[in-house]
């Protein structure tokens, strides 16, 4: 059976965006999203903010860097990735988004709408391929 990894996200960074670069001279960043939802309590509405860790890569990160600040609005598209480690005689997993696209969303800053990654329908002139992780003897962590 085949199987599908696609995950969308529109939300506001919670953090300021901090760039690093791999051995390889690859751009990286790790951000967190914030994204809402309104549920349903009691007969009330109310907003609920779940927080999603979202790696990008290459020139998606220095854009990013650039541009973005704590509280920025963002759609980011790509993959979910599920680490694994032991970290003493504990198995642990976490799950995060590998951003293989980004919209910057709303005025100011210069944000506008500019897209950065895997062009998706959008004029080339205003996308540029996304960058791929780099192989596991170039991450720096």
């Amino acid at each position: 059976m085949a199987s599908f990894n696609r995950v969308v996200l529109v939300g506001n960074l919670t953090r300021d965006v901090e760039l690093r670069y791999t051995p390889g001279s690859t751009a990286v960043t790790d951000i967190s999203l914030a994204v809402n939802e309104r549920v349903k309590r009691n007969d009330q509405w109310v907003e609920e903010a779940n927080f999603f860790d979202v790696t990008l890569w290459g020139r998606t990160a220095e854009v990013a860097s650039e541009y973005l600040s704590k509280g920025s609005s963002i759609l980011i598209e790509g993959r979910l990735k599920q680490d694994r480690w032991e970290q003493d005689g504990q198995k642990r997993s976490k799950v995060k988004v590998i951003a293989e696209r980004m919209q910057m969303l709303g005025g100011g800053g210069g944000g506008g709408n500019q897209s950065v990654g895997q062009p998706h329908s959008a004029p080339a002139q205003q996308t540029t391929p996304a960058q791929g992780p780099p192989q596991d003897d170039e991450v720096p962590f």
